[in-house]
């Protein structure tokens, strides 16, 4: 019970480190203009620097909880012939390499150069990749299992872009103050708005693709506690698309208008939906646990 609680929170802590990473890195690599790339990386090296840590962490981590779990004891985890079982198993190899993934993004992230933020960037797409492998994705073979890992890659690359990217934007909304950095601030932001929209389309059809082929269809009609979660996490996420369109098409435009007073509310309404994605992370972690049933 208690390695099952710790591989929750692992999950959990894992999954959102690797998503704030990724968000992060596309503002470095690709929102931010050029010649404002540098010193945005400078700005959320911290970021950069803590979520690589944690994710390489919790990774190396989860791979020891998950000895425990399949042979059934903690007490296992010190056994060496376990772990050599654990690791020919499928999940034992993809998370290998997740871990290789892991410490060279932990590696790359102590550098600030713009090659170095590249390598960083492929290092964190790969993460979520990988995690794409495991799980109820990987309960097909053949090329349905390879159809339905790679429609989960992109739902979790879409959903990185746009929850993994809540708290560089509100970091964005103090550079955006500094009268020599606001123009590039400002540019990157719209960029994210730009393409945030194409981010929050994709994560939707994929994630209802992905609920199709893990549930089947028709939908089970009894209330399991899978069922239940999906339904909290699906009712989360309508009211993040909802604070989006909030922000994007109510208050932005008011910004000129209202002043202070609609920015302070944009930033109010971007870390209630950082915090509902907090807990959407939360339940995606549990109910991969159960049975989809």
């Amino acid at each position: 019970m208690l390695l099952s609680i710790l591989w929750i929170l692992l999950r959990a802590t894992h999954f959102a480190a690797v998503m704030l990473l990724t968000g992060t890195v596309f503002y470095t690599t690709l929102l931010a203009p050029a010649r404002y790339r540098d010193a945005l990386s400078q700005r959320l090296a911290g970021i950069l620097l803590h979520s690589t840590r944690l994710a390489a962490g919790c990774a190396l981590a989860m791979l020891a909880v998950q000895t425990g779990l399949m042979s059934g004891s903690w007490q296992n985890i010190a056994d060496g012939a376990t772990w050599r079982a654990v690791l020919q198993t499928r999940f034992g190899t993809v998370w290998c390499w997740q871990i290789v993934f892991a410490v060279a993004a932990a590696l790359l992230a102590v550098r600030q150069e713009r090659r170095y933020q590249l390598l960083l960037g492929m290092t964190a797409v790969l993460q979520l990749i990988a995690l794409a492998c495991t799980g109820h994705a990987s309960m097909r073979d053949g090329w349905p299992g390879i159809a339905q890992q790679v429609n989960h890659a992109v739902h979790l690359l879409a959903a990185a872009f746009w929850a993994g990217g809540l708290l560089p934007l509100l970091i964005l909304m103090g550079e955006a103050r500094r009268i020599e950095r606001r123009t590039d601030a400002i540019r990157t932001m719209m960029r994210f708005s730009r393409y945030g929209h194409l981010a929050v389309a994709l994560a939707l059809l994929t994630g209802v693709i992905n609920t199709l082929l893990i549930t089947g269809w028709p939908l089970p009609s009894g209330l399991s506690l899978y069922t239940t979660l999906l339904l909290w996490k699906i009712a989360l996420v309508a009211l993040m698309v909802l604070i989006a369109l909030l922000n994007r098409y109510w208050l932005v435009p008011r910004f000129r208008l209202a002043g202070a007073g609609a920015l302070q509310q944009f930033i109010r309404m971007t870390q209630l939906e950082l915090l509902l994605s907090l807990v959407v992370v939360g339940l995606v972690s549990v109910f991969a646990t159960l049975p989809p049933a």
